[in-house]
């Protein structure tokens, strides 16, 4: 029978997503809880899953497409026999937290008859997900293509056999991260011919660059069939401006820096301070073999004193409730890493960073910034943050005015920590030095309160002593 799969609310209440690209094309036979497609709303990049087992009889939309919550994504042929699967899946889907956003959105999202089949759902169940992945018949080389052939290759072109490298196996899409297909994209490098290195069979930046080294040493060999449809990056183009559309992450990080800007009076304080002592500890921690696998740097450092200043300092660790006409404190610290990314800035947060040890944190940063540089971070986790931290110095700057993350009283910004003349003990010495920058909500805290908050994460640094190891 005929089932179409609406997209759904992707768990933030966003009303349109950007169609990355399809895992799938016409004519394929998928799996139920299968991934089929990659969408990127203004929060990450997110994978769908397939609510039916069958065969995909129609795509609605092409790769860079905007699509609404609720309209129709793709159309499927299903077998009588996979509703109870469904359904079941369906149920196991379902969470308490999203109840109300699927009252709230459902009425919209779906005609009366395809939203009593297909709930508003993130995800249609837990189902393991099959080693194998489907394989499509490869279409002989040399072969005439046939008018729906061609439109199987257009909608998934991964699925072309190449010339010679993999013309006796099946055709198999390949497996990779958002930032692995830029760079591919960038080189002019067809995937399908990449052997992969990675885990699971993932492509990895290296086996890219790899492939494209390998191929761009024999002269006059094209990189993929199409490649000379594919400018060169570094050919001279006719146009004099580049136009790129305004969506996604880059749109919701300039709303929500032109809400903060407009919002919340910013105030910023500056102090630069000697951290040779926290450098000295950085560099014994990363010695002590014990420690090695937690890479504890001065991001990590900072983190623990700022967590340990708003413990003292709640004025900084609160909210302002316009509609409650309240002040909030919180009583927890969910800290707020603002990582760079190839889609823009993010700024996940740490989940009760206060109860983290030093190694804890250095584990939560790392792991924060390689899921976020994947463009793999999840729109929850960049919800409920109570403050910030911006680490400018990793890029040689030494200091700046950050803006505050909206709904947060502040954030902080580590300037470059640099080798300098400085008084110590009442002599000049080379010293490490670094200037933080401190930017707050004015509504909430007072210049004095935001003084000495910035003046204890400076006097931790300073000497950060034993009680950086502890909660």
């Amino acid at each position: 029978m005929a089932q179409d799969f609406r997209l759904p609310d992707l768990g933030e209440g966003l009303p349109e997503a950007e169609l990355v690209q399809w895992l799938v094309a016409e004519g394929d036979t998928v799996a139920l809880n299968q991934t089929i497609a990659e969408v990127e709303t203004a929060k990450a990049v997110v994978e769908l899953p397939s609510p039916h087992a069958g065969t995909v009889t129609k795509l609605h939309a092409a790769a860079g497409d905007v699509i609404t919550v609720g309209s129709v994504l793709i159309s499927f042929d299903t077998e009588e026999g996979d509703a109870p699967a469904r359904d079941a899946a369906l149920t196991q889907a379902t969470a308490p937290d999203q109840a109300a956003s699927e009252a709230a959105t459902a009425p919209e999202a779906a005609t009366p008859d395809a939203s009593a089949a297909e709930p508003n759902l993130v995800g249609y169940g837990a189902a393991a997900r099959s080693g194998e992945r489907p394989r499509r018949r490869a279409r002989a080389v040399g072969t005439r293509a046939t008018p729906s052939d061609t439109a199987v290759l257009e909608a998934a072109p991964h699925d072309a056999i190449q010339i010679g490298e993999i013309a006796d196996r099946p055709a198999e899409r390949p497996r990779s991260t958002p930032p692995v297909r830029k760079l591919a994209k960038q080189l002019g490098v067809d995937l399908a011919l990449v052997e992969a290195t990675g885990a699971a069979g993932i492509i990895t930046r290296s086996d890219v660059e790899t492939y494209a080294a390998r191929v761009g040493a024999t002269a006059g060999s094209p990189m993929t069939p199409s490649s000379a449809a594919v400018p060169s990056p570094t050919a001279p183009s006719a146009e004099r401006v580049t136009r790129t559309p305004i969506r996604g992450v880059r749109r919701a990080t300039a709303e929500a820096m032109v809400r903060s800007a407009f919002t919340a009076p910013h105030v910023t304080t500056f102090l630069t301070v000697d951290v040779t002592a926290t450098s000295e500890l950085v560099a014994s921690l990363k010695a002590d073999r014990s420690l090695q696998d937690h890479r504890i740097g001065i991001l990590a450092v900072a983190a623990k004193a700022v967590c340990l200043a708003l413990t003292r300092h709640p004025a900084l660790n609160s909210r302002w409730d316009e509609e409650a006409g309240e002040i909030v404190e919180h009583h927890y610290v969910n800290l707020g890493i603002a990582a760079a990314t190839g889609r823009g800035l993010v700024v996940p947060n740490i989940r009760d960073a206060h109860e983290l040890t030093l190694a804890e944190l250095a584990d939560a940063i790392r792991e924060l910034a390689e899921t976020a540089r994947a463009g793999k971070t999840a729109p929850g986790d960049m919800r409920g943050g109570t403050f910030s931290i911006t680490n400018v110095g990793v890029f040689g700057v030494d200091a700046g005015t950050p803006i505050i993350n909206p709904g947060e009283a502040g954030i902080l910004a580590l300037g470059a920590m640099r080798r300098q003349p400085w008084e110590h003990r009442g002599e000049i010495a080379l010293r490490d030095v670094m200037t933080l920058a401190l930017s707050f909500d004015h509504r909430l805290v007072d210049g004095e309160q935001g003084s000495r908050f910035l003046a204890e994460v400076a006097h931790i640094l300073r000497e950060p002593g034993r009680a950086m190891l502890l909660r």
